[in-house]
């Protein structure tokens, strides 16, 4: 049986799954996730993400040198840093490995809600070949715990930032109430 701290186990699958509630809409929530990579980062532990591109690096791997496309649009089929884009809905983005691993690797979010909240699952899924693979997942458990964890609280402060820029755009003049004195004229 697989430790709770391990993530859950289906079949050959390991998957490590978290959500978020943001007090924002789904609009304002997927914009982050859609940045993510490239020269926006990983919104938190960038620096342990860059160890990881230059230790694919050293076995022969792609490691982080590919960046995105475009820092603001996402496709199918786009490279985002050692990632490729597999999947892009309107509330979900897929993304494969393609650095060197004992096994597959999807890292995939989904939002969802209505108008005044949105929930952001984030799931890192790896299907494992053997003993490498088993032995590479709980290696990482803990840094996936604190990257994962970290990264996903980015996004929702990322999110909320989205929101209040978006609030701020839709107020007449610039988001300020007018005063008494600026109403008078």
């Amino acid at each position: 049986m697989l430790p709770a701290w391990g993530g859950v186990q289906f079949g050959s699958r390991l998957v490590d799954s978290r959500t978020v509630s943001v007090a924002t809409t789904p609009d304002a929530a997927l914009p982050p996730i859609l940045r993510i990579g490239g020269n926006a980062g990983w919104y938190a532990w960038n620096g342990l993400w860059r160890l990881r591109g230059f230790l694919d690096l050293l076995v022969g791997g792609i490691g982080m040198r590919r960046g995105r496309r475009s820092d603001a649009s996402l496709s199918v089929g786009d490279t985002v840093d050692f990632w490729r884009v597999e999947a892009l809905e309107a509330n979900l983005l897929r993304l494969v490995a393609e650095m060197k691993l004992p096994g597959r690797a999807w890292l995939e979010f989904e939002v969802a809600g209505d108008g005044s909240s949105a929930t952001i699952r984030q799931t890192a899924t790896f299907d494992l070949v053997g003993l490498p693979g088993r032995a590479y997942w709980y290696a990482l458990c803990p840094l996936h715990h604190l990257v994962f964890g970290g990264m996903l609280r980015g996004i929702a402060r990322a999110a909320l930032r989205e929101r209040a820029d978006l609030d701020d755009a839709l107020m007449p003049n610039n988001g300020m109430q007018p005063t008494r004195e600026d109403a008078r004229g």
